[in-house]
């Protein structure tokens, strides 16, 4: 089975019961990677794996410390034998640390997991914050508006995700311009 059709099944096996939105979401999010395939190269099938996955803390079968990001990361790790770099990606999706920090955590998501390199982390970020819960399109200011209605904004993620959202506005602009970039170089003069 190959990476991405066994990030699929798993991700499936953990969300699409227990948390359908959730599952939908990241679904879109997978969809957005593919449609970032002119400038990962190589690292498509690596990028669409971990878009698929990114969510999978949430599921009730591997929550343990209440921190998604970590939680995945963990669970991928240690009982999945799960590449390295699509670890790394889980770990740090959508500005983790952040997050991360709110919660106390900080220290242990650095101390376990390494950044993977920034283009990979931005493309993440895009993929993320320009889908809905529901798995749809949209902007990153709509995104982080969504977020901080749906959690609110004193709240640890509400706080988190205003935080975040300079980073995430900055991340979006760049994959976007390098897909501008990319369908430029491919068009005939």
């Amino acid at each position: 089975m190959g990476l991405t059709d066994w990030a699929y099944s798993l991700s499936e096996s953990l969300l699409s019961e227990p948390l359908p939105r959730r599952w939908a979401h990241s679904l879109g999010v997978a969809k957005r990677a593919r449609s970032l395939r002119s400038i990962l190269g190589g690292d498509a099938e690596l990028m669409e794996a971990a878009a698929v996955l990114h969510d999978i803390g949430y599921s009730p079968a591997i929550a343990a410390t209440g921190f998604h990001p970590l939680d995945g990361a963990r669970f991928l790790r240690e009982q999945e034998g799960a590449d390295e770099r699509v670890v790394r990606l889980v770990a740090h999706h959508s500005c983790a640390l952040l997050e991360a920090e709110e919660r106390g955590l900080r220290q242990e998501l650095e101390a376990e997991f390494p950044q993977e390199r920034r283009a990979l982390v931005d493309a993440l970020i895009f993929c993320d914050m320009t889908t809905t819960p529901d798995g749809t399109p949209t902007t990153s200011i709509e995104r982080v508006d969504e977020i901080v209605h749906r959690y609110g904004s004193d709240t640890i993620v509400g706080r988190f995700i205003q935080r975040a959202a300079p980073e995430i506005q900055a991340a979006t602009h760049r994959v976007e311009t390098r897909l501008l970039q990319a369908r430029r170089a491919g068009q005939p003069m």
